[in-house]
């Protein structure tokens, strides 16, 4: 009876070392290159093959930390998270980029897409601005992407990306100028009208250039007036009429939607 159970251990002992040797469980990578792989991974993620991808430049960089490639790598794995639509991945690798390569030749690169993954999680929630309550919405991806492009303009000045990253910082001004006006109606219609003058003051001292100026002035005044701050709302009228002269607001009419022709980025 023992022999038997020893039989059966030891068959059962070199069934389950041979699984370890199936074929799908051998690592094909783990004789290449590191230009092998690397040119792989790049293959991968021009056929549109993002995990695959991620995994052979993650591999790449375990492999050969301190090679030529190893950088690369870790850029392409933040692109390849970007083209996914993955961009917490994507920005968690920017971040990672900036903070273990700050001086890198290709760090003006990691903000310009930092931006981008944080413009893309963002878009869809900027873009249906008139069809839901603007003030339950988060603009943070917003704020984080015109932040990363921000840094990007004033520390690369020359860099190739600057020009589309400016394009977009114009606007995500206008983008987030417009929330703080959506939400400053939203107050106004609830009668929390110091709430809304509050919100109109911010677009007046951080988005003095956006289209939303002129309704957020057309809201401080209504306001104002509803609290029977009259002086105060005149104030606000005429600042208002300096401004923006057909202002139709001039005229008593209530706020209206903002215009959506200038939401599409081109």
């Amino acid at each position: 009876m023992m022999r038997i159970l020893a039989f059966l251990l030891l068959t059962l002992s070199l069934a389950l070392s041979g699984c370890g040797l199936l074929p799908d469980q051998i690592d094909e990578t783990r004789d290449w290159s590191a230009s092998k792989l690397y040119s792989r991974a790049k293959e991968a993620l021009n056929g549109g093959n993002y995990t695959q991808a991620v995994r052979y430049f993650e591999k790449l960089e375990a492999r050969f930390p301190y090679g030529p490639y190893a950088q690369q790598a870790q850029l392409e794995i933040a692109y390849a998270y970007y083209k996914d639509n993955e961009p917490i991945s994507a920005i968690a690798a920017c971040d990672r980029f900036i903070k273990l390569h700050p001086n890198h030749p290709h760090v003006d690169y990691a903000y310009y897409l930092k931006g981008l993954a944080n413009f893309v999680e963002d878009n869809n929630l900027l873009a249906r601005l008139g069809k839901q309550d603007m003030s339950e919405r988060d603009p943070s991806a917003a704020r984080e992407s015109f932040e990363a492009f921000r840094e990007l303009v004033e520390r690369f000045p020359d860099s190739r990306y600057t020009p589309d990253a400016a394009a977009r910082m114009r606007y995500l001004v206008n983008a987030l100028a417009a929330h703080e006006v959506h939400v400053a109606r939203h107050y106004l219609k609830r009668g929390a009208h110091v709430a809304a003058v509050n919100r109109g003051k911010y677009v007046l001292e951080h988005y003095q250039n956006s289209p939303a100026v002129e309704e957020a002035l057309a809201i401080m005044m209504q306001a104002y007036a509803r609290m029977g701050l009259n002086d105060l709302s005149a104030d606000t009228r005429r600042v208002l009429q300096h401004n923006f002269p057909n202002s139709p607001w001039l005229s008593g009419a209530g706020p209206a939607p903002v215009g959506k022709a200038w939401w599409r980025f081109w």
